[in-house]
């Protein structure tokens, strides 16, 4: 997917999100969010939304020394939906203002404003699914979305020790997992190394396979559905794979 694409699907995941939540009572609990109510939910979503505009507006070429932001919350967490639709327009205005390509700093791989608006579009999307799910909605993702979904995961994961202190655990005597997707093309290849762990292209037999549609890696990867649900397929080294999910959770 293209930049501009994050861009349109920024403001599609966000009013799917706000459409779930409008007329909810803001106390529903979120179980994909253990100790979450949908006010929380929704509040973690627009909050980082507006960060990351934040950065985006400052251009920020360094790691910030503080998070502390205007988040113009309201009183009450009735009104919570509609501040997120806020936080998503305010965000699409500084998308349309500046240049995606601009150097900047990140904390993953790609160095550029797109980072954010690519972080902030699955950030958006798993939290709209979670409140969707907290709801009793069936929550449906477009599998070339979802698959480039997978991608931003596993390219940024070793990246985020920061966030995901327990990925330090992933090493290993060089294995590794290959992720494919059943609904299309689309297969990723992890390798655990002495030092550390990451993507890396190559058709070989892996160690550990993990199959599924790619909107059910998506969701596995992000901790929403469990390795052994009979929509995902495993196969290889279970001790790698244990290995992994117990680790690599963001």
């Amino acid at each position: 997917m293209t930049p501009n694409e994050h861009v349109a699907a920024v403001s599609t995941e966000t009013a799917r999100f706000v459409a779930a939540v409008r007329a909810a009572d803001p106390a529903v609990p979120v179980p994909s969010c253990p100790g979450w109510t949908l006010a929380d939910l929704v509040r973690h979503a627009g909050s980082v939304q507006r960060w990351f505009t934040v950065l985006l507006q400052r251009r920020s070429q360094e790691p910030p020394t503080s998070r502390d932001v205007e988040l113009k919350l309201p009183e009450r967490a009735e009104d919570y939906p509609a501040w997120l639709a806020e936080a998503a327009a305010e965000a699409d205005a500084t998308f349309a203002d500046g240049d995606l390509d601009a150097p900047m700093w990140a904390w993953g791989v790609d160095q550029h404003a797109r980072f954010w608006v690519r972080r902030m579009l699955f950030e958006t999307l798993v939290h709209r699914v979670d409140a969707e799910l907290a709801l009793g909605l069936e929550p449906g993702i477009d599998p070339v979305l979802a698959a480039d979904g997978v991608d931003e995961f596993l390219t940024n994961l070793p990246y985020a020790a920061i966030f995901a202190p327990r990925t330090a655990e992933l090493r290993g005597d060089d294995r590794t997992i290959r992720f494919t997707r059943t609904d299309g093309d689309g297969q990723w290849l992890v390798r655990l190394r002495p030092d550390g762990f990451g993507l890396e292209p190559g058709d070989a037999p892996a160690d550990a396979t993990v199959s599924a549609t790619a909107a059910d890696l998506l969701l596995l990867l992000y901790g929403r559905t469990d390795r052994t649900a009979a929509e995902i397929t495993t196969a290889g080294d279970e001790q790698l794979l244990e290995l992994w999910f117990a680790n690599s959770a963001f």
